[in-house]
């Protein structure tokens, strides 16, 4: 069965997801988190309470999402287009969410399907929303049904200089830190696979480089303080190779923000990128 377009508005079962300590620990490094975040990248540290990497909200959240109801697609020609989270309240070091996920809209891109989900997740020991996550995959091959294109707007970026401006430096060997987080693709690890899809070595994840570009919003525009980061979407636009330098370049208005981040070359990674913050 090819994609459905009546599946928009369908919902999934509810689904629980828990994590602990160490879960944040592991992701805070493998995001680049090091020793000048130690609330972030330790638990015993005199003095500090260990917090939690905003954008972990990506490796708990989604849950519940009805795949199952949107028809099918070659899952070798699909790629994560966007992603976006936001945050109700800190996120705890240990916890348990339970996380009910949505079709919110599919799209006719002609040679390709845009699905969009979304899923919310309440903490079980408050019984309060913790977070929001909202998931844009784009199926190439699935298009050409005749259905609404969506939107096209993109956001305008200032002419002007960025307000604030940090760059990171991936390890060689970042991805394999960050996969054991979850996300174990070999093309983000086997060079032989990673040549298949045609890649001179293994990429870094998306949502590696995502936790990046979100450590730089945090503590550029936030002190390094999660209570005060609250939104966060962006777009996926070129592979990023570990090793690479990455720049994230923000404009600010507010307590809003629009950002993009760049490699080594100048290439844009991660576009169209919107902040919002405390």
């Amino acid at each position: 069965m090819p994609i459905n377009p009546e599946a928009v508005g369908a919902k999934g079962s509810p689904v629980k997801r828990s994590w602990t300590s160490k879960d944040a620990l592991l992701y805070a490094v493998g995001i680049g988190g090091g020793t000048d975040e130690l609330q972030y990248t330790t638990e015993n540290t005199k003095g500090l309470d260990q917090k939690v990497f905003p954008t972990f909200a990506v490796i708990i959240g989604g849950g519940g999402i009805p795949m199952d109801k949107i028809g099918s697609f070659e899952p070798t020609l699909m790629v994560h287009g966007e992603q976006g989270i936001e945050l109700f309240d800190e996120i705890p070091a240990n916890g348990e969410i339970e996380s009910v996920g949505e079709c919110t809209a599919i799209y006719d891109k002609g040679s390709a399907a845009l699905l969009e989900f979304s899923s919310e997740s309440t903490n079980l020991a408050t019984g309060k929303p913790l977070l929001k996550t909202r998931t844009v995959l784009f199926c190439r091959g699935e298009g050409g049904w005749g259905g609404d294109r969506g939107p096209s707007e993109k956001l305008e970026f200032p002419d002007r200089e960025p307000d604030h401006q940090v760059s990171y430096t991936t390890r060689e060997d970042q991805a394999l830190t960050y996969r054991l987080s979850g996300d174990r693709n070999p093309l983000h690890s086997d060079p032989s696979f990673a040549a298949m899809g045609g890649f001179e070595k293994p990429i870094l994840h998306g949502l590696c480089t995502y936790g990046f570009t979100g450590r730089a919003l945090l503590h550029s525009l936030c002190d390094g303080d999660a209570a005060r980061f609250k939104a966060m979407n962006a777009r996926f636009s070129k592979p990023v190779i570990p090793g690479d330098t990455l720049t994230v370049s923000m404009w600010v208005d507010g307590h809003e923000a629009l950002f993009r981040t760049t490699n080594q070359n100048g290439d844009v990674v991660i576009d169209q990128g919107q902040f919002r913050f405390a």
